[in-house]
């Protein structure tokens, strides 16, 4: 196949060059020069998407309901919102090591199993490592086909030719184009493969599943387009060290998104907990202070989450610590505590966990943890059947979480009664 002509496309103003250049020609922005392909608009390779485009009245369309293709793990079915569907781009992504490859060999071996045309392409790792992780987690794979490939132009012609239900890519770092020089995994590269990926979704109707990395920050690697152009993003979080791994589902154009899945992690592989509030609760012998337990909603489903804190006198500048919580409104929650309940942390090291590696962003978790710091302020345990939740306000006020204020009466009119 004849490598395309390349360019050099300014993503600041679109000014193009024949090579590469560090300053824009156009604007004069640096390292602004990203390696595009160079075609008749009459021979472009996205052409096919909307051939014939009409202009329709919007309620003539009709509206139908979605069909959903199960993958026989009920966890990740409940991320997704249901399951598959058919024509839908999912993006995958988590740290390495943290089990996607795993979870998404299992959905595959279910589905070829329950006689569905899938299709596992590898990247990353060669046919035989494969094949000793499904041996090893003892997975049926009779009927599920294989391809260990990074060339883009072979996998579409693989995936065109075979027409599966459902082909999980793994991962989109790892693939190539004939029509670019760059290497695999840079901009022009994954932008490129994801774009051909998804119009070839689009056309067949494959469900494809791309698996990505993530940076040290924890966000997706490569193009942000990268996350606009697929239909469902999930994340993969949960330590390493720990057996407990969560899937969230924070973009879902076909379902709710912030939904959870729970998952541990055996030798056999990814389980899905059926009771994911035990996971975030401690068992603790006898009451213990600094322990307070909350209920917060992850997408339809409620959990129990324990907050615990841990409040020592400090030996110098005091530490403000938080895991799973946000550590800005730690600071601001203290200072409510210490303004309106009389009840100062200044000159003490606050240390606050949600237990089961959970990270909880809503505002609900304020009254929780404010209660754990006086608990172990003051070194009394709470009562083991508490269970509070509530935003605290900067006045000193307690309400009840946001979605539920229309069904409250009358919120409490403070946090913490001032001893």
């Amino acid at each position: 196949m004849a490598r395309a002509k390349s360019i050099y496309v300014c993503s600041a103003c679109g000014a193009s060059s024949p090579k590469w250049q560090g300053q824009c020609p156009g604007c004069g922005a640096w390292n602004t020069l990203l390696e595009s392909v160079a075609e008749k608009p009459s021979e472009h390779r996205f052409a096919s998407l909307a051939p014939g485009a009409r202009l329709l009245n919007l309620a003539d369309i009709e509206a139908r309901e979605i069909d959903r293709l199960a993958s026989g793990v009920g966890e990740l079915d409940r991320a997704l919102g249901g399951g598959l569907v058919a024509g839908g781009v999912v993006l995958i992504g988590g740290d390495p090591g943290i089990g996607k490859s795993t979870l998404l060999l299992q959905a595959l071996a279910h589905l070829s199993a329950a006689g569905r045309k899938a299709l596992y392409v590898s990247g990353e790792e060669s046919a035989e490592q494969v094949a000793l992780r499904a041996r090893r987690l003892g997975l049926d794979t009779r009927r599920l086909p294989l391809l260990a490939e990074i060339n883009l132009e072979r996998i579409l012609a693989v995936l065109q030719a075979e027409r599966p239900e459902v082909a999980v890519i793994d991962s989109i770092q790892t693939l190539w184009s004939e029509a670019l020089s760059s290497a695999p995994g840079s901009v022009a590269q994954v932008r490129e493969c994801s774009a051909q990926l998804t119009r070839l979704a689009k056309e067949s109707g494959v469900a494809i599943v791309l698996v990505g990395h993530v940076t040290k920050e924890g966000a997706l690697a490569g193009p942000r387009v990268l996350e606009h152009i697929v239909d469902t993003v999930l994340y993969f979080e949960g330590d390493t060290h720990s057996s407990f791994r969560l899937v969230r589902a924070v973009k879902n154009r076909f379902g709710a998104v912030n939904e959870l899945g729970v998952f541990a992690m055996t030798e056999t592989g990814l389980k899905g907990v059926s009771n994911p509030s035990a996971l975030f609760l401690s068992q603790h012998g006898q009451e213990v202070p600094g322990s307070c337990v909350m209920v917060t909603q992850e997408g339809t489903r409620p959990l129990l989450v324990e907050i615990q804190a841990l409040v020592d006198g400090a030996h110098g500048n005091p530490r403000r610590l938080t895991v799973g919580l946000d550590a800005q409104r730690l600071a601001m929650l203290l200072a409510v505590l210490h303004r309106h309940a009389g009840i100062g942390c200044f000159d003490q090291d606050v240390f606050v966990n949600a237990v089961g590696g959970v990270k909880i962003a809503e505002p609900a978790a304020d009254l929780a943890v404010l209660i754990a710091i006086a608990s172990s302020l003051k070194n009394r345990a709470l009562p083991p059947k508490l269970v509070v939740f509530g935003e605290i306000g900067l006045a000193g006020e307690s309400a009840p979480p946001r979605a539920a204020r229309s069904a409250c009466a009358k919120p409490p009119n403070s946090a913490l009664p001032r001893h």
